[in-house]
């Protein structure tokens, strides 16, 4: 039968039914469908390794530094000329870098959908890392996803707070002069140690809420409350090697940040992928 569009009394009735629908199934997806329990299988040291190896040969299969290309680096480059514009918000330029770490986890969960269908041997294309926005577990992914940004704000007000009360509250001069005042005054050192020591307890939450919770709402229907809950335990059960993981990021993306952000081309998609597959090694697959 012909699918037509009809008056459009016909046609918002049934925008506003189907969306309705994807509202209602995204809401039980808050609580989640699948009850089968979440088997911890634990974490060591060299699957870190293995989770590393695995992201970068999904890199170099799916090639997703092409779609970095085309997503990421308008953003940056769109951030940085604001912020160069715009002395005001030169003691902030760490902070929001340093933001990648705690969003980092919502920019990937397209690349776990991909990790996940070239895991089961389907035809992937960077299409399919759109996929992920029509399933219903897109909800509770948004709702993460929200927090994390929420997260992410808060960072920014207390990096903001300790620069007003060390080095400002008037903005810098120049780049160069924030800089110079950053290392050769006692408030400049106050400064960068209370604000990494801040930013530690911040991207410590982060991590440990988000460590595997997003691909396990990708791979499993089990609702956010549980996602969150085992990537908490994971992360108490395995303090060692999750602390690695999180030196592992950080140190990656400052790489990519020094490089002039060119290496974020690879380090992001390659640690989007390796999370997938760090996902799977902490995570039995359920019995179908």
């Amino acid at each position: 039968m012909v699918d037509t569009i009809g008056n459009p009394v016909t046609w918002a009735a049934r925008l506003i039914g189907g969306g309705a629908r994807r509202v209602e199934a995204g809401t039980s997806e808050i609580s989640g469908e699948d009850t089968a329990p979440i088997v911890i299988t634990g974490l060591r040291l060299g699957d870190l390794r293995l989770a590393l190896r695995s992201g970068l040969d999904d890199f170099m299969a799916l090639r997703t530094d092409v779609m970095f290309i085309v997503v990421i680096y308008p953003i940056i480059g769109l951030m940085l000329m604001g912020l160069a514009m715009n002395r005001n918000m030169l003691p902030m330029v760490l902070p929001m870098i340093s933001g990648f770490a705690l969003l980092g986890p919502v920019a990937a969960v397209g690349l776990y959908e991909m990790s996940r269908r070239r895991e089961m041997g389907l035809k992937t294309t960077w299409g399919d890392a759109l996929g992920v926005l029509e399933a219903p577990s897109i909800f509770p992914i948004l709702v993460l996803g929200f927090y994390l940004f929420a997260v992410f704000i808060v960072w920014l007000i207390f990096a903001n707070s300790i620069y007003s009360l060390t080095l400002g509250p008037e903005p810098p001069a120049s780049l160069a002069t924030f800089g110079r005042d950053i290392f050769t005054t006692s408030a400049g050192w106050v400064m960068l140690i209370v604000g990494c020591a801040v930013g530690f307890v911040f991207a410590a939450t982060v991590l440990t809420m988000s460590l595997i919770s997003f691909p396990l709402l990708v791979d499993r229907h089990v609702g956010l409350v549980r996602a969150v809950v085992t990537s908490i335990t994971i992360a108490r059960r395995n303090p060692v090697v999750v602390a690695a993981w999180g030196a592992i990021v950080v140190v990656a993306l400052g790489v990519g940040v020094a490089t002039m952000f060119v290496g974020l081309i690879v380090v992001l998609p390659v640690l989007g992928h390796a999370s997938w597959h760090l996902y799977r090694r902490a995570v039995a697959p359920p019995v179908r």
